[in-house]
């Protein structure tokens, strides 16, 4: 078996991993940058609190709705990035003199990897976030025919007697069953093959983040190298946890630049009827931009942002972990044999 397939089974495998075990804090995540809210509302709780009021009213199923696609999907993402990088390492002999690809070449080749990933990927995380965000979107379309109902009571004189039955059958109403078949038959009728690649746009320009990424850690490097030149004689050594540092610097300055994105994406794929509020639905990535800054105020754009992190930074070295894991345990089979 080449290193090509080890790299993208062990990928697929890890990712799978790090999915179940962060999957939680995925859900909370994708219902805070969905949910809206006012720019004058009062911030939501914790992403702690969110997760112990959603097993409350849902059960610990809630945490995990969508879960089976997701892992579809991630397997599929892992196994097809690390396969393109391992190609691109194979084919790569006459670069520099290690045999490993330049900067440049990393970079196209995980723009190149990425972007063809979404193309084929974004369907399922379509589904995915339709099942992480039903349950929210039913409550929403109920409130929404709570208030209709009260501002009809006010208008036109409804008896407090039959306001109260109406009102306790609108709360009696529990989802129905959704699933992955559901959402996807959902999302077909309401905007046919098309929307199984709602949010493909900012999708595709998250494939930057990397990019982002180098750009920050390669200025932050250079300048800690001329200050720690100026004062120290020429001497440019940085320490192994100042590189660290910088990293990570690097990455949250990555993460910031492209979450907005991120919620953007969130919000295009989620269900767009909501209580027929016409600043809840997005005919695009525009005008999504433009009704979030209109009704909910710039700081709609980093909902969760902090969830996102922790959950990012803790999924990512799952993956390496069980990853490198794999890949040692077939090279020592091999050896066996």
């Amino acid at each position: 078996m080449s290193n090509a397939i080890v790299n993208g089974i062990a990928g697929a495998g890890g990712g799978i991993v790090a999915q179940i075990v962060t999957y939680p804090l995925q859900t909370v995540n994708t219902r805070q940058q969905t949910e809206r809210i006012a720019k004058e509302s009062i911030p939501p709780p914790p992403a702690l609190i969110q997760i112990f009021h959603l097993i409350r009213s849902e059960g610990i199923g809630g945490l995990y709705s969508g879960l089976k696609p997701s892992l579809l999907g991630t397997a599929a993402s892992q196994a097809f990035k690390n396969k393109a990088v391992a190609l691109a390492l194979a084919n790569k002999r006459k670069g520099r003199g290690d045999g490993t690809p330049g900067i440049l070449s990393w970079l196209l080749v995980a723009a190149l990897a990425g972007s063809l990933n979404v193309l084929f990927t974004n369907p399922i995380w379509v589904l995915v976030t339709r099942m992480q965000t039903y349950t929210q979107a039913e409550r929403k379309i109920v409130e929404a025919k709570k208030e209709a109902l009260l501002k009809e009571a006010s208008e036109n004189a409804l008896s407090q007697s039959s306001l109260t039955i109406q009102l306790a059958q609108l709360d009696s109403i529990k989802p129905r069953p959704y699933g992955t078949f559901q959402a996807a038959c959902e999302v077909y009728n309401e905007s046919g093959i098309a929307g199984f690649w709602k949010g493909i746009v900012p999708t595709l320009i998250m494939v930057c983040n990397p990019s982002i990424q180098f750009m920050i850690y390669e200025s932050l490097l250079k300048h800690l190298r001329s200050k720690r030149s100026a004062k120290k004689q020429g001497s440019t050594n940085i320490k192994a946890l100042e590189i660290f540092l910088v990293g990570a610097i690097a990455k949250l300055g990555a993460t910031v630049c492209t979450y907005p994105l991120l919620v953007v994406k969130s919000r295009l794929q989620a269900k767009q009827e909501i209580g027929g509020n016409l600043s809840l639905r997005y005919s695009g990535t525009i005008d999504a931009i433009i009704k979030m800054i209109r009704y909910e105020g710039v700081r709609s754009f980093y909902k969760g942002m902090s969830t996102k992190i922790v959950q990012s930074v803790f999924a990512a070295s799952v993956l390496f972990m069980v990853k490198e894991e794999l890949v040692k345990i077939y090279d020592a089979m091999r050896s066996v044999k």
